[in-house]
């Protein structure tokens, strides 16, 4: 059995869109029935729900006092029925897109304690959802077993939204679990911008990922990935023009950041957390095939720091500007921007020129990722 857990605010018609979505998948019979809790997060109207969907799915309403951000979902799980054996985590705006999803959940080995959704945002001309990481998942399309998530007490409302699936996703790692990302569960997300503020998500962002750093970096990594954690949300900020918001949310981090409980990880497990360990693993395969001595990053994005830290680790120079290097390697561990940079990029790719190469091999021990139609996306020459 899988329980639905959506929180939602004052966004009723959205929601009606994604439970029409979940009813379209039936009655779940594939794994044992399902169930839908809604954690309605203050709404100014009380949205008129059914108690069972059409596809005879029973729903249940549970109605906060105040807005409790991403911690409603904690309500949500508690409130589930004890016979779950996975949590299917949504917003009001996402959904699973076939009932063949729970097929990847059910065949996951024991210590796949969460699987991340392949995420795609279908207004948004076909691309997918950016953020998370090889072991790190993206709170609005995944799949935790609900005794694990009790077992760890689930969100931390200090981070009220943003980043908090990278607090809950370390601690997954701490005590033993995986995360695996696996496109048969496929969700859609419309991405409703009603209610987004984007001083307020940039504020956040950047208070909250500091958290992560100062909770969890290995003491020899702490102050450099807080550096370039300032540097990331700084250089977004002024595209998006919300520095107002940034410079809050700095202030906000400095003041805070001692307060955060300290519990650095191990280094095997921040390299997991970082997805070093995938970027190892990927380009050293790479190697292996076919050597090549210099490389250029391309398409960078999110820890871009991961991939140039694995090529300088294999002895592969950086290409100067203006030099043709001999290997592209795309510069973000985030699973969408990787499958989307990945797909243009060897679209465009001829026999003549530089190698097109992923950080990240998908179908491999390391990480234990399957995805049928990129067995192994790390390209040879």
């Amino acid at each position: 059995m899988i329980s639905y857990i959506i929180p939602t605010r004052d966004r009723v018609e959205t929601l009606r869109t994604t439970l029409a979505a979940i009813e379209s998948l039936g009655d779940h019979a594939n794994c044992g029935g399902a169930e839908v809790i809604v954690v309605d997060n203050a709404s100014r109207e009380m949205p008129i729900l059914p108690r069972r969907l059409a596809s005879g799915v029973p729903l249940r309403y549970l109605r906060r006092a105040t807005n409790e951000g991403a911690a409603a979902r904690n309500t949500g799980v508690r409130a589930s029925d004890p016979d779950s054996s996975w949590i299917v985590m949504l917003d009001d705006d996402s959904y699973p897109t076939t009932p063949d999803f729970a097929e990847a959940l059910f065949c996951q080995p024991a210590d796949v304690w969460a699987v991340s959704a392949d995420i795609w945002l279908p207004r948004s001309g076909g691309s997918r959802e950016s953020g998370g990481l090889p072991e790190v998942f993206i709170g609005c399309g995944v799949a935790i077993r609900r005794e694990r998530f009790l077992q760890l007490g689930g969100y931390d409302p200090a981070f009220n939204y943003y980043a908090e699936e990278y607090d809950l996703a370390a601690r997954i790692i701490e005590a033993g679990g995986r995360i695996a990302f696996d496109p048969r569960f496929t969700v859609h997300h419309l991405k409703d911008t009603r209610n987004r503020d984007f001083n307020t998500i940039i504020g956040r962002l950047i208070r909250n990922n500091g958290w992560v750093m100062q909770r969890y970096a290995p003491e020899c990594e702490r102050l450099e990935r807080l550096r370039e954690t300032r540097a990331r949300y700084r250089r977004i900020a002024m595209h998006e023009n919300a520095v107002a918001g940034y410079t809050q949310g700095l202030i906000e981090l400095r003041r805070t950041l001692r307060d955060q409980p300290r519990r650095a990880m191990s280094q095997h497990h921040w390299d997991r957390f970082t997805g070093l360990d995938a970027a190892r693993y990927a380009l050293h395969a790479a190697y292996q095939r076919s050597p090549f001595r210099t490389a250029a990053i391309v398409d960078a994005g999110k820890n871009a720091w991961v991939v140039a830290r694995a090529l300088d680790e294999l002895g592969v120079r950086l290409a100067g500007e203006g030099e043709e290097a001999e290997a592209m390697v795309i510069g973000t561990m985030s699973p969408g921007p990787l499958l989307d940079a990945w797909e243009r990029r060897i679209r465009r790719a001829t026999s003549y020129g530089p190698r097109v190469l992923t950080p990240w091999v998908i179908g491999e021990p390391a990480t234990r990722i399957v995805h049928p139609a990129h067995t192994r996306i790390t390209a040879a020459a």
